[in-house]
């Protein structure tokens, strides 16, 4: 069974886990998230898999992932996005995820992350757009014919 930490819940383990990291790895972690809200401020913050922060809209938009070297975003469908600034970096042999590896130092593209969070969005949505589409509404239950007196001679 899945465990997912409440939004406010996670939004608190979120901040612990900046505020923890304490180095470059913390401001570029809080940088990233500030640049996913302003690309989509409809996002949810999650926590799931043992501590991971997950940023979600209408599914799973990016993971957030801090290591020794670096911090890592990675998107759930970013195989279906595209990228025309090159920003995935990582994960590219799959056939479904994507990645992005900042390392320190490295300078974060924040229209090419926007545009990247939005389309991922979007992608989303039309995705469970299309799954809402084709369930069909329940047929009406038909009228009770009327019953006749007159009996069939």
């Amino acid at each position: 069974m899945k465990k997912t930490v409440p939004a406010e819940s996670a939004s608190a383990f979120i901040d612990a886990k900046i505020n923890e990291l304490g180095d470059w790895r913390g401001k570029t972690f809080a940088k990233v998230r500030a640049i996913i809200h302003k690309a989509d401020p409809e996002i949810v913050e999650e926590v799931k898999w043992m501590g991971t922060p997950v940023f979600s809209h209408g599914g799973i938009v990016c993971t957030g992932e801090t290591y020794k070297s670096v911090v890592k975003l990675t998107f759930a469908k970013g195989a279906a996005l595209k990228d025309p600034a090159g920003l995935f970096n990582s994960s590219l042999d799959g056939n479904v995820r994507r990645a992005i590896d900042i390392r320190e130092g490295d300078r974060v593209d924040e229209a090419a992350l926007k545009d990247l969070i939005r389309a991922a969005v979007a992608h989303n949505l039309e995705a469970l757009n299309l799954k809402t589409k084709g369930k069909s509404k329940p047929k009406p239950k038909p009228k009770p014919r009327p019953t006749s007196s007159k009996r069939a001679g």
